[in-house]
């Protein structure tokens, strides 16, 4: 049988951003996709359903070589985590059919040639798109950057920055499930709202609205803060660093307030680190990849227990991917943005 073409809308980087991101970074094209795969590879062909705009997809639209993940090429399709089903497969490891989730491209469909961050999603009766979020690599980062980077114990002080965000709102319930006092800060009153009514924050506030956050922060932890989970950088990284007890913990998520900033902010105040002998640890998700059947069972089985709230913030059309990426660099998305794509086929005989 003959292979079969098909339209595929893609999102192209139009070239390298130098200053703050704008829609026009990025350009929507529409090409094609051969339905078929080169004989003699391991190569997978997918319908991506859904993909994840997340903050560290911001530095990769930069020219740079000394960063964990590579840059984009100007002209190349978008990729980063998104929900997939498998359409052809010369990988034993999957079949057609099957539900993933790994790296993709933001188009409609994507060959894989790298399985390595692909996982097949277990039918554990939850949608497939917690697996962009608590049950994916949003999840790891909050379950592993909790757990194992900032070590925590029952009665610790935890302050989360970025709070509603996809990582900020799970990081804050894993804390309370310890019975930890959590504090979050937001960028609206709404948001401030949801932290404390739904995501049962101790206390939130709005950091737009606070003149000094030094201030701010010695209100909300008169003991001192034990953990910060850290997603901000800038001048609110030098406020918890003020307020650190001994032996303070601090994982360093995020600065997605200088993402888009061509000036890096020079925190003054780092040398408080040595006298209050506090850890502050960068944290990468891919480290701890070997957690995720861990994260899937525990979080999991919270989640089944009403014990943790999940909120997504979805929106659907490829078309509207950078403005999925803007709102998520500006603070507008209220939980885990996602863009839908398209339904999932619902038989084999359709794919």
């Amino acid at each position: 049988m003959a292979a079969i073409t098909v339209k595929n809308r893609q999102i192209l980087l139009k070239d390298y951003v130098t200053g703050s991101f704008v829609e026009s970074d990025m350009t929507f094209h529409d090409g094609t996709c051969l339905l078929q795969l080169q004989e003699g590879t391991n190569d997978i062909l997918v319908k991506n359903l859904y993909i994840s705009p997340d903050p560290f997809l911001r530095g990769r639209m930069q020219k740079r070589t000394n960063s964990y993940v590579d840059s984009f090429v100007p002209g190349s399709v978008i990729t980063g985590f998104g929900v997939s089903q498998v359409v052809m497969s010369n990988n034993p490891n999957f079949s057609k059919g099957d539900f993933v989730t790994g790296y993709t491209g933001w188009e409609d469909f994507s060959v894989i040639k790298s399985s390595g961050f692909l996982r097949i999603i277990p039918a554990i009766g939850f949608p497939l798109t917690y697996f962009l979020g608590v049950l994916g690599m949003p999840g790891l980062t909050a379950y592993a950057g909790f757990h194992e980077v900032c070590s925590p114990k029952e009665g610790d002080q935890v302050f989360v920055s970025a709070a509603s965000g996809a990582v900020g709102q799970l990081v804050g319930q894993f804390a309370k499930l310890l019975g930890c006092y959590v504090v979050g800060s937001a960028g609206s009153n709404e948001k401030v709202e949801l932290l404390k009514n739904t995501l049962g924050f101790d206390e939130a506030f709005n950091y737009r609205e606070e003149i000094d956050l030094d201030a701010t922060l010695k209100k909300y932890f008169p003991k001192g803060i034990d953990i910060y989970f850290e997603n901000v950088g800038g001048e609110m990284l030098e406020a918890v660093l003020n307020n650190i007890n001994v032996f303070a913990r601090i994982a360093v998520c995020g600065m997605i307030s200088r993402y888009d900033s061509a000036e890096p902010y020079s925190i003054k105040n780092l040398h408080l680190l040595i006298p209050m002998r506090a850890k502050m640890q960068g944290l990468i998700a891919t480290d701890f990849s070997h957690l995720y059947p861990e994260v899937t069972e525990r979080v999991g089985l919270w989640l089944k227990e009403k014990k943790i709230v999940y909120i997504e913030d979805l929106i659907e059309g490829l078309e509207n991917a950078p403005r999925a990426m803007l709102d998520v660099l500006r603070g507008k998305n209220v939980g885990k943005k996602i863009v839908k794509l398209s339904d999932p086929y619902t038989s084999l005989e359709a794919l």
